[in-house]
């Protein structure tokens, strides 16, 4: 089956509106792009890591919406047009969109991932480039952590370059439980992950059972403060959220890094280093240990008077 993209010219404060009205009135799916996209005046809309922009749309947004090639393409604008009270209906055009195979096609978007010296994130449909590495299997999917973030990546190298094996770790803010993982094949003996959202611990449990890590434990917060780690320390905490989270979280997860233990904090823009250290300069001195991208992963040990050298 072919299909018949219609496209959409709108301002910013119909866009969202109108991409659900012609949801309603019978499309397949509908995107917005920037329609100033390749210009001097394109916007780009990113957040940071697990935080999406609160609105999906552009000051002239460009509304695609996918229908099948024998729908009336007009009578679904007009509709949509209708529902969210238009003076007019917009103009637009039609593109042809040729039947592909959709699932072969997005997975060819998803290739390993090399990070550090020896660690490869596989999806599923691609065999390891190297059977001797460190291995995840990890499909892309809807909890944040597939290695292809900078902080992921910084957090996941911190681990690599620093080994602990028989040690206990805590990942605070697991998502896909991708560095619970890491640790857990670099030797580490407890693990614990915790997370706000379930799916996200569902997905990062099921992470685990795929790539045979052993055990590790996964808890929503209120889980976690009932559980036997309600007051456990562990040797290294890692937390890859937020700058506004993290510096409220200083004291709490200060108070989970044993004596002499590490703390690894990223989801750090590098201008927001500073303020972050200084909300744990109280419990733990933090410093910059590397920046990629404009990132950076903020670690430290707890009881030291110096902060710990960066890569």
């Amino acid at each position: 089956m072919n299909y018949v993209e219609i496209v959409i010219e709108v301002a910013r404060d119909h866009a969202e509106a109108l991409s659900d009205a012609l949801m309603e009135a019978g499309a397949l799916s509908v995107s917005v792009e920037d329609a100033d996209e390749g210009t001097d005046a394109e916007k780009p809309l990113f957040g940071e890591p697990g935080m999406e922009p609160e609105e999906a749309a552009w000051d002239h947004s460009r509304v695609v919406a996918l229908t099948g090639e024998d729908a009336d393409q007009a009578a679904i604008v007009a509709e949509a047009a209708a529902a969210i009270s238009l003076a007019e209906v917009p103009k637009f055009t039609l593109r042809g969109v040729e039947e592909q195979d959709w699932v072969r096609l997005t997975q060819s978007q998803f290739e390993p991932i090399h990070i550090g010296k020896n660690i490869w994130v596989v999806p599923s449909w691609h065999e390891a480039p190297d059977a001797n590495a460190l291995i995840l299997e990890l499909d892309p999917g809807l909890a944040f952590g597939t290695g292809s973030h900078p902080t992921t990546r910084l957090c996941m190298e911190w681990l690599e370059a620093h080994p602990a094996p028989g040690k206990t770790v805590l990942d605070y803010g697991c998502g896909s439980g991708i560095l619970a993982m890491v640790a857990r094949k670099l030797g580490a003996g407890t693990v614990a992950g915790v997370d706000i959202d379930p799916q996200a611990i569902e997905s990062a449990r099921d992470n685990a059972q795929r790539n045979q890590v052993g055990e590790i434990a996964y808890f929503l917060p209120d889980a976690f403060a009932a559980s036997a780690h309600a007051t456990a320390r562990f040797d290294t905490v890692v937390a890859n959220i937020l700058s506004s989270p993290l510096k409220l979280m200083a004291p709490m997860l200060s108070g989970r890094v044993a004596d002499g233990g590490s703390l690894i904090l990223s989801g750090v823009l590098a201008r927001q280093a500073e303020e972050v250290a200084a909300a744990y300069a109280p419990f733990i001195k933090l410093g910059v240990w590397a920046e990629l991208d404009g990132w950076v992963a903020l670690h430290g040990v707890l009881g030291s008077d110096t902060v710990p050298p960066a890569r």
